[in-house]
């Protein structure tokens, strides 16, 4: 696509989880969509979502229940307008899901509603256990056949297109963004008067994540280079229970275990959450990951168990039907005995800096989903609230987006590769890939302490000056544009964490073990020094 096919009224997604299907749905009425995905549209976090989606719909709860659980969850750390707002749009976002197709489970003509760690009431609709599939693939057949809404599969974004990049000058504002089309190799132009970006997490800068390969952080990563902050970026939640099995890549053993009755053993069968915190396994999620690591370290075991044996085989057939087949695959009934689990990197809570309609700092520019930060996560996210957000973002932002006057995209540079060439060595990607999510996993991982992130932050700075030289001689390709922004995006985590001195949430640090006051985000700055926010 050439830079003269830009189009005026239009408007280019990068991303194609919950978020962005739930933008472009609700803006392909009123005009153009172009929705970008780094590989099939089936392949994204939303997709591996098991537990479902929470939202204030029973009769004994209520939305300051929801709030307050929240903000326990969050350490406090919460925007209480954001919080507020999100939950408040909870109903609507189930109703809007249900009138899309979303074949919710119910019971007695009722939706059905589970329990998940860290709830004081039974507020998760859900499809079983396998929710986020069921969501985006009802919201990807509708997507799929809306004649406004186009679809690229294997296209990679390599940066947002901004004043720099306008012929003949322009105010500062983003244009779209430059792609790397993976079949044919060439980078193209996307003009557009407004970009979402809905690209996801960062999990991949992690060594062990429940993330698909897909999470590299490259919406932080580009909203940063375009002069966009960036919030709360230390605070990675590590999910307590993903299965440990040496062939179950990244597969996660939904919180809702828990919330029906499994609890969490030692290899002798001793249950231990109870010694750790008086909700046990119902505790939220930070809390249940450094037991689970305090436990692993204590012991010298490679794994704890999660058991729901005593629930039976019927219940947990119909409740867990993905994780009960899953597992019988691997060889383990999980009717009949424990399921061997270790915590690993499954959300990224801070993000690039938004308001309530998701707006970043450059206009034309929207970040919502889990690239976003808007305040309602805090220092850790309540489990479920995650698709909620997806959704409320989404809509969010496509209202603000068709409430603004149409912009005219100027001429835009095409993509510049005549003074670079094939790369000669791809090993030192594979390389650096390697080592970096490794470096990440021992000193900025459950539990941190001032000299490993010092290291860390060196170690960064090498990997990355390494890495710009090579981006800067050779054509770009998948692996390389991931590599350079999980670099980037290890940068801000280490950044962010260095500038904290306490422990909240999901950031604890054995050298500042005490909760400070009062609770602030971390906000950083592109252009200040690396020591100030």
């Amino acid at each position: 696509m050439a830079a003269s096919d830009s189009f005026s009224d239009g408007v280019l997604i990068i991303g194609g989880g919950l978020a962005g299907i739930s933008a472009a749905l609700q803006l392909a009425d009123r005009m153009p969509v172009t929705l970008l995905a780094k590989r099939e549209l089936e392949i994204s976090s939303s997709q591996w979502a098991q537990g479902g989606i929470a939202a204030v719909l029973g009769s004994g709860d209520s939305f300051e229940s929801h709030v307050h659980d929240t903000l326990v969850a969050g350490a406090m750390l919460n925007d209480l307008p954001a919080t507020r707002f999100v939950i408040e749009q909870g109903p609507r976002a189930i109703e809007w899901l249900r009138a899309q197709g979303v074949p919710f489970d119910t019971e007695q003509g009722q939706l059905h509603l589970t329990r998940e760690g860290g709830h004081s009431q039974r507020r998760i609709a859900h499809v079983a256990d396998a929710t986020g599939a069921a969501i985006q693939r009802t919201l990807l057949a509708r997507a799929r056949a809306h004649p406004r809404i186009r679809l690229l599969e294997n296209h990679v974004a390599v940066d947002l297109i901004t004043g720099r990049h306008v012929e003949d000058g322009h105010q500062d504002r983003c244009w779209g963004a430059y792609a790397l089309d993976l079949d044919s190799g060439r980078v193209d132009v996307f003009g557009a008067a407004h970009t979402i970006l809905a690209t996801g997490g960062a999990g991949k800068v992690y060594r062990y994540t429940t993330n698909p390969d897909t999470a590299s952080g490259d919406g932080v990563a580009m909203a940063w280079r375009a002069g966009c902050r960036v919030a709360n970026m230390e605070f990675i939640q590590f999910h307590p229970t993903c299965l440990y099995h040496p062939k179950a890549k990244s597969f996660l053993i939904s919180e809702a275990v828990r919330g029906e009755g499994g609890v969490l053993r030692l290899p002798d069968g001793t249950r231990f959450m109870p010694a750790h915190d008086e909700r046990a396994e119902l505790a939220p999620r930070d809390v249940v990951a450094r037991a689970i690591d305090f436990e692993m370290k204590r012991h010298g075991i490679d794994c704890v168990y999660l058991d729901i044996t005593a629930r039976g085989e019927e219940f947990i057939r119909h409740h867990f039907p993905t994780i009960h087949q899953r597992c019988l695959e691997l060889g383990i009934d999980i009717a009949r005995e424990p399921i061997p689990v270790v915590p690993a990197v499954h959300f990224t809570c801070g993000g690039v800096l938004t308001d309530l309609a998701g707006r970043t700092d450059l206009p034309g520019l929207h970040a919502i989903g889990e690239v976003a930060y808007t305040g309602l996560h805090g220092a850790n996210r309540l489990a479920s609230n995650s698709l909620l957000e997806c959704v409320v973002f989404g809509t969010a932002a496509a209202q603000a987006i068709a409430q603004e006057a149409p912009a005219r995209v100027p001429s835009l540079r095409d993509w510049d590769e005549s003074r670079v060439s094939d790369a000669d060595e791809l090993v030192v990607i594979s390389h650096n890939w390697d080592e970096l999510r490794r470096m990440m996993w021992n000193y900025v991982g459950i539990v941190r302490t001032d000299k490993r992130l010092e290291r860390a932050a060196h170690r960064i700075a090498l990997l990355q000056a390494e890495v710009q030289e090579f981006y800067a001689n050779f054509r770009v390709t998948r692996d390389l544009l991931e590599l350079r922004n999980l670099l980037q995006v290890a940068e801000l985590i280490v950044r962010s964490a260095r500038l904290r001195h306490e422990s909240r949430g999901l950031h604890f640090s054995a050298d500042w073990p005490r909760t400070a006051a009062p609770a602030a985000p971390t906000i950083l700055v592109p252009g200040a020094p690396a020591g100030e926010s």
